[in-house]
């Protein structure tokens, strides 16, 4: 597949996470985008459930910049506690197991073999891919889980939470504020993971200003290190050009890569996926 990458950097993306990959050094961070390739419903169901089941006006998060956070704050001051929020999200973010083992991108993430998939989705699609695939992996979403999850399977890690665990999940803006501090467990581990790997995004949305802060933390990580120059190239696959959201990227050590053709956003990652996995099977036929 060819790519437009603007960083200014001489060597090709896709050699360099083959190169990462084929050594076991590189991580998939998977946002939302990739759910929806499956049909996920959009943090806009969210918010039309959160007004209707508070009796609110539409109108109410007028000017909110991150509507659902606040509205789930709400509704945790309102009900005393998000337990039902998060059965109705397990109900209605199930995407069946049939669904997921059609998905020629799934099947993709799953062939990729990555040791470490982190994930900001609360939805259980990947932990569904791997199981129709017939693969081991381990969930983790907690302490607990990072001291149990065995070796040599691919670590899904829900870094912001998993619908199995209440307290896990990082839904409301008090949740999203604490996270700021990056001191809990999955940030523990987020960071020696970024100082090891070549970390490539998929699925996310720049304008999210919760993985901006994300993509900030991790090149802060490497600044206060001394050893910068040392770090792994990282990548954000965008199917879509954006000068302003590359030059702030760039800026923070992350590479953008963007399809040099006009397919739509999951005809492209799936075509960049499958070009990675293109590239390991020659490879690794070539040894």
């Amino acid at each position: 597949m060819e790519l437009i990458q603007h960083s200014g950097e001489p060597r090709l993306a896709q050699d360099v996470l083959v190169s990462a990959m084929r050594r076991r050094h590189a991580i998939l961070f998977v946002g939302a985008g990739v759910s929806m390739t499956v049909g996920l419903p959009s943090w806009q169901s969210l918010i039309d459930h959160l007004v209707e089941e508070l009796e609110l006006e539409c109108d109410v998060i007028d000017g909110m910049r991150d509507g659902y956070q606040m509205l789930a704050e709400y509704y945790r001051l309102e009900r005393g506690g998000i337990g039902p929020l998060r059965s109705w999200l397990d109900r209605n973010w199930r995407v069946a197991s049939d669904c997921i083992a059609q998905s020629h991108l799934h099947r993709l993430i799953v062939d990729l073999d990555f040791p470490v998939i982190y994930t900001t989705n609360y939805d259980r699609n990947l932990e569904t891919a791997f199981e129709v695939c017939g693969k081991p992996y381990a969930k983790i979403s907690n302490a607990k889980e990072i001291a149990s999850a065995p070796a040599g399977v691919t670590q899904i890690v829900k870094y912001h939470g998993d619908f199995d665990d209440d307290a896990s999940l990082v839904l409301t803006e008090t949740d999203f504020l604490k996270r700021l501090s990056f001191d809990s467990p999955l940030d523990l581990k987020l960071r020696a993971d970024a100082l090891a790997n070549t970390i490539l995004f998929v699925g996310y949305s720049m304008s999210d200003p919760n993985i901006r802060l994300l993509l900030y933390r991790i090149w802060q990580i490497w600044e206060e290190s001394g050893y910068r120059h040392d770090r792994p190239r990282s990548f954000v696959f965008a199917p879509l050009r954006n000068p302003v959201q590359e030059a702030i990227l760039a800026r923070w050590g992350i590479t953008s890569l963007s399809p040099a053709d006009t397919a739509s956003a999951d005809q492209a990652l799936t075509a960049f996926l499958g070009d990675l996995r293109a590239r390991l099977v020659s490879g690794a036929q070539a040894d």
